[in-house]
């Protein structure tokens, strides 16, 4: 989990009505390049999307109700290690390992009972993060926070938290060395699955069974091939491949025992590296390298980590229900241009914000950064759970952001996601991050849930709509119950506009689309296009997302 970063401000954007001006009827390209064709076809590659694909993380009231949000997930780093008795948490790594109270006046509170109550005020189902970690945050007699490397009990270190705790280091003592030995009981106390069935036992009792109105998905902690990292103060050797295999079981059979309608969500694995080898085996290389794995060779005899994983709940039964995952890409894009790995060169680095989109389903696309491999991860995932566990079993990404939540760069990004997720079957999908409404990529997501204001949406039903080249211009084509055709269009060039011919078979062939536009950071009514003879013709400004609604039915 990527720490969450405050938006920042945003310069003022244009009038709406000059940011749409450029979509008209239109035949020939202002360069004098041939148009971009588009084929929609209404009959041909149908399939249902899944509502949950729209998911986010943490989300307050307002949010999901403006956005129509169908889930809303519990998790992060701080969720392997929430005690719900004392309704605290411990950061780890993300904040010198600090236990504190939970704040009790955040509107994007993700803990304890509020959670749940403020989602369902919102209209969307909570996913509720379950600790595996063993060690859950504790507090001082006056809920004082409490930390786990106490510069009075471990000596100097060289960062600190000023601005709080300032007992509180980083863990490592001077010269960059990490603390050991430190004793666990400074700010945590031991868990056990006996004592999540009571917390999920506790929900059952105010809010009714998975089935009947109260909690319907549980997951199985956070990225637990990271514990040794971001929880080190307490799990400082990589998790065993069995010991999260085991566990797993465990607390799913804890969870369903106090409901057995509920639904459990594992592994939660951070990314590529997290997909194929164990925690201890990731710890291992840090030092040996990957040729002689440990567990790869004494417990997944040879096999991948994850699939070995799915295989061995298999075998114990049906634990998981849902076969999630994380995912972010690798190249800077989340850093928004900012940390190491980021491209100095802003247009580069947007550019490779909307073109690794492709790492989610393109058998043809390795990715160039450190993976070196092609990911393709939602039919691998497909591959995966159909292979090894049950098939048909439902996939979910439960953390995944592009960044530039406050750039047009990521809000074509995360359209073209959304769409993604829709065309290649993904059942659930939960955006990480905290968004508001002056965010482009809050408007991304409500051109799909609610472009109007009065609930308009993306269609149900995914159809074809084909490309010539999805790393400049993406479409994606959806059927509504109304009869509806809507196309979703993104123009991801940065500053040439798309002159798009877009073939519309297997639906009315005469009619009037209505157009709503995101450009400029402005999302508004465009003008109404006419098509005719099956054939829909719009120039579409540099960094945009189109809505299109075409009346009709299909035939």
């Amino acid at each position: 989990m990527p720490r969450t970063r405050r938006p920042r401000t945003l310069i003022a954007p244009l009038a709406a009505a000059l940011l749409i001006a450029g979509l008209a009827s239109c035949t020939e390209a202002t360069s004098g390049t041939a148009p971009v064709a588009i084929a929609v076809d209404a009959a041909a590659n149908r399939h249902p999307i899944s509502p949950l694909i729209y998911g986010i993380n943490f989300g307050n009231t307002a949010t999901l109700r403006d956005l129509r949000v169908p889930i809303n997930r519990s998790g992060g780093n701080s969720a392997s290690a929430y005690n719900w008795r004392l309704d605290a948490r411990n950061a780890g790594k993300d904040w010198y390992f600090e236990s504190v109270g939970v704040s009790t006046t955040d509107i994007n509170d993700q803990f304890g009972d509020r959670f749940v109550t403020l989602t369902q005020a919102g209209g969307a189902t909570p996913i509720v993060t379950i600790p595996m970690l063993g060690r859950v945050a504790k507090l001082g007699p006056q809920r004082q926070s409490l930390a786990s490397f106490s510069i009075a009990r471990y000596g100097p270190q060289p960062n600190h938290d000023v601005d709080g705790l300032t007992d509180a280091g980083n863990g490592m003592a001077m010269g960059d060395v990490p603390i050991t030995g430190n004793d666990p009981n400074d700010a945590t106390v031991p868990d056990d699955a006996q004592n999540e069935q009571a917390r999920v036992a506790a929900l059952v009792a105010q809010f009714g069974s998975a089935n009947a109105g109260g909690v319907r998905y549980y997951a199985m902690d956070n990225e637990p091939s990271l514990w040794h990292e971001v929880h080190r103060d307490v799990h400082p050797t990589g998790a065993h491949a069995r010991e999260v295999a085991d566990k797993v079981v465990t607390y799913s059979r804890a969870v369903k025992a106090a409901d057995p309608h509920a639904k459990v969500l594992a592994p939660e694995e951070w990314g590529w590296a997290g997909y194929f080898h164990s925690g201890f085996d990731q710890q291992n290389a840090a030092a040996h390298g990957y040729d002689h794995a440990p567990d790869r060779e004494n417990e997944t005899q040879g096999m991948d980590y994850v699939p070995w994983l799915l295989s061995q709940w298999k075998a114990a039964g049906h634990p998981v229900d849902v076969f999630s995952l994380h995912f972010y890409p690798q190249g800077g894009e989340y850093a928004d241009g900012n940390g190491a790995n980021a491209s100095p060169d802003a247009n580069e680095l947007a550019l490779r914000r909307n073109r690794s989109t492709r790492d989610l389903w393109d058998p043809h696309y390795t990715d160039p950064t450190w993976i070196n491999s092609v990911v393709a991860l939602i039919p691998l995932m497909r591959h995966w759970v159909d292979t090894y566990y049950y098939p048909g079993t439902p996939i979910a990404l439960t953390e995944y952001n592009w960044g530039g939540e406050t750039l047009m760069s990521g809000a074509t990004a995360q359209a073209d996601l959304l769409g993604i997720f829709g065309r290649e079957g993904l059942d659930i999908a939960t955006r990480w991050g905290t968004i508001d409404a002056s965010m482009p990529v809050y408007k991304a997501i409500k051109l799909y849930r609610n472009y109007d204001g009065k609930g308009g949406a993306f269609g149900a039903t995914s159809v074809a709509a084909n490309v010539p080249d999805p790393d400049t211009v993406a479409a994606f084509a959806a059927l509504r119950s109304d009869h509806a055709l809507t196309l979703v269009v993104v123009n991801k060039q940065l500053d040439h506009s798309a002159e798009t011919a877009i073939s519309i078979a297997h639906f009315a062939a005469n009619g009037v689309a209505q157009s709503w536009q995101l450009a400029n950071n402005q999302l508004a009514r465009g003008q109404d296009v006419n098509y005719t003879h099956g054939m829909l013709h719009a120039t579409l400004p540099p960094q945009s997302v189109t809505l299109f609604v075409l009346s009709g039915a299909a035939s």
